[in-house]
């Protein structure tokens, strides 16, 4: 990840990302491994995780949690769903619903969330957990596919443009099964304007970047134009700063 050439932003990072992703079915070990080095990168640029707690919320089978150990970080699974969690989640990880993690306030350094929040109805409540458990002055990092990006449908985009139950429909003439998202259950139509005036107008967190996450360049200037944004972030992340009570 760090090799001459792997840069954040760069055209060979994007490029290298989405051949992961696009392999992901048929080897979805190589595919989030790469995906948790570059996430660890992106929270390292704003100081190391060595002996710092991170927690990672709705992190599935732990691949993010295992690289911050990896790298020092006293490291912590909090996932909802024990389907998610595979045959071997990191030890010590705990089922838990982001509304209401059970840890004590400002308990963590680092509080990362990874594509967790299109998948969740109350973002408001969701986002003000994370802020909660994290300690004056630590970071939260957020990102997610917003709606209107060209995989807001996730397995049956890009045909959500035409309504979600068309998009639906049609994944399930093509593969004879039914998708795993289902739009008001477990995917939500979350949007790029809307969740930069929340978190700007929340007194409890500074908002230190908003950029896409994927983007090969302008990251920030693309998550700055109002309409365009939508579809170009792709997928927005936020780097959060707490602020003292």
């Amino acid at each position: 990840m760090t090799a001459a050439g792997f840069r954040d932003p760069s055209p060979t990072r994007s490029l290298t990302l989405l051949r992961a992703f696009l392999r992901e079915r048929r080897d979805p070990e190589s595919c989030y491994a790469l995906l948790a080095r570059d996430a660890a990168d992106q929270v390292e640029a704003y100081g190391k995780v060595a002996g710092k707690v991170v927690v990672d919320v709705g992190g599935g089978s732990g691949h993010f949690t295992r690289e911050f150990r990896a790298r020092g970080a006293h490291g912590y699974l909090f996932e909802p769903d024990a389907r998610e969690l595979g045959p071997a989640p990191p030890a010590s990880a705990v089922l838990a619903d982001g509304y209401l993690l059970p840890l004590a306030d400002a308990s963590a350094d680092v509080t990362f969330s990874s594509n967790v929040l299109e998948h969740v109805a109350d973002r408001d409540t969701f986002l003000g957990e994370l802020v909660r458990v994290t300690r004056p002055g630590g970071l939260i990092y957020v990102s997610f596919t917003n709606w209107f990006s060209p995989w807001g449908g996730h397995e049956w985009a890009p045909w959500h443009y035409l309504g979600a139950g068309r998009a639906q429909a049609r994944y399930r003439r093509r593969t004879g099964r039914a998708p795993k998202h289902t739009l008001g259950e477990n995917l939500f139509a979350h949007h790029v304007g809307p969740t930069l005036r929340h978190v700007r107008a929340r007194d409890d967190v500074a908002l230190v970047s908003a950029r896409s996450r994927y983007w090969p360049f302008l990251t920030e200037a693309v998550a700055r134009v109002p309409g365009v944004r939508e579809f170009a972030t792709w997928n927005l992340l936020l780097i959060l700063r707490r602020c003292p009570p």
